[in-house]
């Protein structure tokens, strides 16, 4: 796979920064962990799903992050030293694992769920009503004593 260098970018651009990191993010793809395996779903039309295919982990194994706009799942198995058992195969991976997923703006997360080897992390977007978009109200000539933006005109009595 080709190298692209971006640093050039860097120096004469001041703000896209989370731009570029992600940029370099999907062009050293190479590094991608594939483990654990993962769905992303839509369960609605602010609504997703994270489901994270974690066998042999339990709640107590399991940890989840959430940071500014990143979320992060980390899974450690600790060995359970009262079990005296030889393995002969092993196929089911115990290994430790952490996996991030960028969020994007004003997206949380609403709950998480284990069940059946699989782990169901919900979020929802919500975004602020100062951030939805707005009517804004156009005035005519004769009409315009004030520049109204939004709201009633109240007229002095």
């Amino acid at each position: 796979m080709r190298q692209f260098d971006l640093a050039p970018l860097y120096r004469s651009t001041v703000g896209f920064d989370r731009l570029f990191s992600a940029l370099d993010q999907f062009v050293s793809a190479d590094a991608v962990p594939t483990y654990p395996p993962y769905n992303i779903e839509r369960t609605g039309e602010s609504a997703y799903r994270i489901t994270v295919a974690v066998a042999g982990f339990t709640e107590a194994d399991l940890t989840i992050e959430v940071k500014e706009n990143a979320l992060s799942l980390k899974g450690e198995r600790k060995p359970d030293a009262s079990r005296k058992v030889e393995v002969l195969h092993q196929g089911i991976a115990a290994r430790g694992f952490e996996r991030r997923f960028q969020l994007a703006d004003y997206v949380q997360v609403t709950g998480a769920a284990l069940e059946n080897g699989l782990l169901h992390i919900d979020l929802v977007r919500e975004i602020p009503e100062a951030k939805k978009p707005r009517q804004i109200q156009i005035a005519t000539s004769a009409a315009a004593k004030a520049p109204v933006i939004e709201g009633q005109v109240q007229e002095a009595a």
